[in-house]
């Protein structure tokens, strides 16, 4: 019986006899069989892609995703073409053959590399073949020196696209990386998913939030993430309390750093402020964002897409100073900046953001980035799906 990875290798060699040369081909890890930041990134290039009709036929390459009849990118614009296998070295032996016979064959205008661990790869075999390729980075994958194969494939990459200044920065400094050689494509939010809204009746019940002002917090809760900043927020909470008696935590999220976030919060005294509320679908996601008043996060982000879902829901956000989050909350323009490990800086941002949203819930005179309304506003001028399918065509004009 045919796996389903030797059914599209098949296809794809199928393809390259029968199909005018293609332009452009993808190559990602996996896209489909997790959910994350990085997959929703790569999902909203293929969109944008797709509805940018003056472009060509292009094909993708999958790792380690596993062909489906749901995938709603499939169609002869954009051809999907999976490797996943019970063997990953057979799998990875399949896609590398696969991908080896595509180059040969179809001669790509340029490959777009989607993760720092396959950019050797297409070195190797896009650099004797005189293909041009761009790789695609998006956070801290190269923000500290990289091994050398992996740091040469970058170095003699033609063009590199990021999401953030911040990121530009740190991987062009820890490896000798040429700015002028990197573009910036940011982070979309989808502005119909993600509206302002009354504060649902049934979650608050079900959280026990009625008459609460509530702060939130959407991150993965893992031992290798604390640079999230949920511990800082827990640890700002005893004197933010003491200025907003009224004041909760919804922290959103799971993993294996959850137990210690629970014990800090018994040790500081605020557990009948913090709710721990789990994994919440992205379809559910919306409705967590309307019961917040604000959006906390001092974090270290790449970018930080959160902070996008918030203000399109109309919440202020509060976030660190020195990372990517620079750039969604525009130097400040649109939210709050502080030292991302420092309790006391939290708290006291808290403090004013909790106060000027009641001010303008009141309808009196706020800062105004606690105007729903305005902050709306000015997210999707910048990062809406429209804004970043025209900057998407902007870097493939380039060609």
């Amino acid at each position: 019986m045919t796996s389903p990875a030797e059914s599209d290798a098949a296809n794809l060699e199928d393809a390259q006899t029968s199909i005018a040369p293609s332009p452009y081909l993808f190559v990602f890890l996996e896209v489909f069989a997790q959910e994350g930041g990085i997959q929703s990134y790569v999902q909203d290039i293929f969109r944008s892609y797709l509805s940018l009709k003056a472009l060509p036929q292009a094909d993708v390459l999958l790792l380690r995703d596993q062909a489906s009849e749901s995938n709603p990118f499939q169609s002869p614009h954009l051809k999907f073409h999976c490797f996943q296998s019970r063997s990953a070295r057979l799998g990875r032996l399949k896609f590398s053959v696969a991908l080896l016979t595509y180059l040969v064959k179809r001669k790509p205008q340029r490959v777009f590399c989607g993760h720092i661990k396959l950019a050797p790869l297409i070195r190797m075999f896009c650099q004797p073949l005189g293909i041009p390729y761009t790789v695609l980075t998006y956070g801290k994958e190269v923000w500290e020196p990289l091994p050398p194969s992996e740091r040469d494939a970058l170095q003699q990459a033609d063009r590199l696209w990021t999401i953030s200044r911040y990121s530009r920065n740190r991987a062009c400094a820890a490896n000798l990386l040429e700015p002028a050689k990197i573009k910036l494509l940011p982070c979309a939010v989808d502005s119909e998913q993600f509206s302002p809204g009354e504060k649902p009746l049934e979650l608050l019940q079900q959280y026990g939030l009625q008459d609460s002002r509530v702060l939130m917090t959407v991150a993965r809760l893992w031992s290798g993430d604390i640079y999230k900043g949920v511990d800082v927020t827990l640890r700002a909470l005893p004197s933010l309390a003491q200025a907003i008696p009224d004041v909760k935590y919804l922290v959103i999220g799971r993993g294996d750093d959850q137990p210690r976030l629970a014990k800090l919060a018994s040790e500081l005294g605020v557990s009948d402020r913090v709710i721990f509320a789990g994994f919440v679908p992205t379809q559910e996601l919306v409705k967590h964002y309307r019961l917040a008043d604000a959006y906390v996060m001092p974090s270290q982000e790449g970018f930080g897409i959160v902070y996008l879902e918030a203000m399109a829901c109309g919440l202020p956000v509060l976030a660190g100073d020195a990372d990517g989050s620079a750039d969604p909350l525009q130097d400040g323009k649109l939210g709050w900046h502080v030292p991302h490990r420092n309790s006391t800086a939290v708290a006291q941002a808290c403090i004013t953001i909790l106060q000027e949203r009641a001010a303008y819930l009141q309808h009196q005179e706020c800062d105004r980035r606690c105007d729903s309304r305005w902050l709306r506003q000015q997210v999707l001028a910048h990062f809406s799906r429209a804004a970043f399918t025209e900057q998407l065509q902007l870097l493939l004009n380039e060609d």
